[in-house]
C-alpha cells in the first residue's frame, strides 16, 4: 500500500502563486507516475498535471499549461505542484494520485490506485 498526504493549499489572490506538496509513504518503490487532479464544487474530477517516475516526462492539462508545473523529489518521496498566475477558476480541492502501472493514460482517474485526501485551494479575490 501507498499513502499520500497533500499539503500547501490555502487562500490565494488571483495572479498569485502557491506550491502544493504530496508526501508518499509505504510501498513507494512501486510507484510509477504521479499526478495532480482537482475537483471544483459541482464538477467532475479533472486531471491537472503529472510526472513520470524519474521526471523524464511531464504532462499538463491545456487549462494550466504554462502556469502549473509538476515536479518530484524521489529521495524525499514527494511530488510538487507549482502553481503560478492563479485564476478564480483554479479554485478546487487538489488531489495527488499515484499509479504502479508501466503504461497509463495521464488523465484517467481509474489508472491511479492511490489517492491523497485532498487540499483546498481557494481564490480570495
Amino acid at each position: 500500500q501507498v499513502q499520500l498526504v497533500e499539503s500547501g493549499g490555502g487562500l490565494v489572490q488571483a495572479g498569485g502563486s502557491l506550491r502544493l506538496s504530496c508526501a508518499a509513504s509505504g510501498r513507494t518503490f512501486s510507484m510509477n507516475a504521479m499526478s495532480w487532479f482537482r475537483q471544483a464544487p459541482g464538477k467532475e474530477r479533472e486531471f491537472v498535471a503529472g510526472i513520470s517516475r524519474y521526471g523524464r516526462n511531464t504532462y499538463s492539462a491545456d487549462s494550466v499549461k504554462g502556469r502549473f508545473t509538476a515536479s518530484r523529489d524521489n529521495a524525499k518521496n514527494t511530488v510538487y505542484l507549482e502553481m503560478n498566475s492563479l485564476k478564480p477558476e483554479d479554485t478546487a480541492v487538489y488531489y495527488c494520485a499515484a499509479t504502479e502501472r508501466t503504461s497509463w493514460s495521464w488523465g484517467s482517474p481509474v489508472e491511479y490506485a492511490y489517492w491523497g485526501q485532498g487540499t483546498q485551494v481557494t481564490d480570495s479575490s
